[in-house]
């Protein structure tokens, strides 16, 4: 970065004042972009600045911590205040056991309204290149929304198993601002012991 400073090659060569040894005018011609030769400075052909497209080192997340886990899902819009569908999907790679209840806690700042009435649990059929993915069966399910919409329960009448592909779909006007919106799900299995424990997250954007 120069400051001020104009590449004007030919005042280099002056003779006298700050400028008078071979030393000091080679090391400000190196500074505008001219050499010195003969005693003369002359002006370098400098080659275009390119420009460089360089992956994002940061990502905003809840928790980034060594033990995150991306989760799968599909979003039918992602610009703010439309209404979107969201498929916030468990395949069968994502769980070890089978899920007695699932917990999905949601930002705080992510101001949609959330109702339970909008919330399906499905069993999924996964897309491609020439299909999406889609519903292919309902399945009976309790939801529950918190106050401050920071979480969602949802208690299945039979547990999810460790097999297929499942999701929890939800049908909202998108947050009026744009952003990432991470959703934790934590998992509790069947047995005496009700621990839940994490399964991964959902990084959601909003343009």
């Amino acid at each position: 970065m120069t400051y001020g400073i104009r590449a004007d090659c030919s005042r280099i060569s002056m003779k006298r004042h700050c400028f008078h040894t071979p030393s000091r005018r080679a090391a400000l011609a190196a500074l505008i972009g001219c050499a010195v030769i003969g005693g003369a400075a002359v002006p370098l052909s400098t080659p275009p600045a390119v420009a460089q497209n360089t992956p994002s080192l940061l990502e905003f997340r809840w928790d980034s911590d060594s033990g995150y886990r991306k989760l799968y899902f599909v979003q039918t819009s992602q610009r703010r205040r439309e209404r979107s569908e969201y498929f916030f999907m468990l395949r069968k790679k994502d769980r070890k056991t089978a899920i007695l209840k699932l917990s999905i806690s949601v930002p705080s700042y992510f101001n949609a309204r959330i109702r339970p009435k909008n919330l399906t649990l499905c069993k999924m059929a996964m897309g491609g290149m020439l299909a999406r993915s889609k519903c292919k069966e309902v399945l009976p399910a309790v939801f529950e929304v918190n106050e401050k919409q920071t979480a969602i329960e949802v208690f299945p009448d039979t547990p999810i198993p460790t097999g297929g592909t499942y999701a929890v779909v939800m049908n909202v006007f998108n947050p009026s601002q744009a952003g990432m919106f991470q959703f934790n799900a934590m998992a509790q299995a069947p047995g005496d012991v009700p621990v839940s424990g994490y399964l991964g997250s959902w990084l959601v954007d909003i343009d």
